[in-house]
This record gives C-alpha cells, sequence and structure tokens, in this order.
C-alpha cells in the first residue's frame, strides 16, 4: 500500500490568457499537472457534500471551475483544508490522500482530471478503513 503524503499536495496554476472576449485556461498533462490525465469527470448541481474517500494508486487534480468548494484533506495524521474558488487554481493531490469535499456552493462546478481509469473496488470510501489501510489507526 501506498503511504499518504499530505505534504506533496500543491495547488496548480492553470494557464490562462485574456482577452476582451473572455479568458481560455487550458492544462497539459505533464506539463501542468504531473501525470497522464487517463480520466476527466465533473461534478455539478451538487445538493450535498461529495468526497469521503481515497484513491490508492490515482494522482488527482481538482478545480472549481464555477462557484466555490472546500476540500478537508488528511493523510492520517495530519489535516489540510482549502478553498477552491478561482478556476485558474487548481490542487494537485498525490494518491492516497483521503478527501472531503464541503460548503458547495449552488453554482459549483468541480472539475477532475484523475491518472487512473475509475476502478470501484479500489476506491477507499470510509476513514476507518482508511486510518487502517494507511497505517494510522
Amino acid at each position: 500500500m501506498l503511504i499518504p503524503r499530505l505534504d506533496a499536495v500543491r495547488p496548480i496554476r492553470v494557464p490562462t490568457v485574456r482577452d476582451d472576449r473572455g479568458a481560455l485556461s487550458a492544462i497539459e498533462a505533464g506539463i501542468h499537472v504531473p501525470f497522464a490525465v487517463a480520466r476527466i469527470f465533473y461534478m455539478h448541481g451538487m445538493t450535498a457534500d461529495r468526497g469521503g474517500h481515497a484513491h490508492p494508486d490515482t494522482e488527482q487534480c481538482v478545480l472549481a471551475v464555477a462557484g466555490s468548494l472546500r476540500l478537508l484533506l488528511t493523510d492520517g495524521i495530519s489535516h489540510a483544508e482549502y478553498r477552491l474558488d478561482d478556476p485558474t487554481q487548481g490542487l494537485y493531490l498525490p494518491p492516497m490522500v483521503y478527501i472531503d469535499i464541503r460548503d458547495i456552493s449552488a453554482d459549483a462546478v468541480c472539475l477532475v482530471l484523475a491518472s487512473t481509469h475509475y476502478a470501484p473496488g479500489a476506491v477507499i470510501r470510509s476513514l476507518p478503513a482508511y486510518l487502517e489501510a494507511a497505517g494510522a489507526a
């Protein structure tokens, strides 16, 4: 099992070009995110908190491309909190970081770039199971 590393979480600046027509932001795998992107998904119309899980083998970049949300992260020992409310700023998450998504605005659209395809059986879906897997229980 991969050892969690909350200290590897870091902001990702999304290059953005602005002119009188608006803004264009682009993310390139291996340049702006440190992994090849295997999956892209987005959440919208959220009416409840999300997350409550960890991906043992997946790197992710999380962005609020509209609205705002708060990420609560843990590696079983340390805790961190990030507010995402700027579509030009993302957050890199290494594998094995437990994430909760809270305080989601009604207009929020959360975009996630992931390094692996979705494997439902690989997701750790509770904090107690995560703490055990991470050796922090």
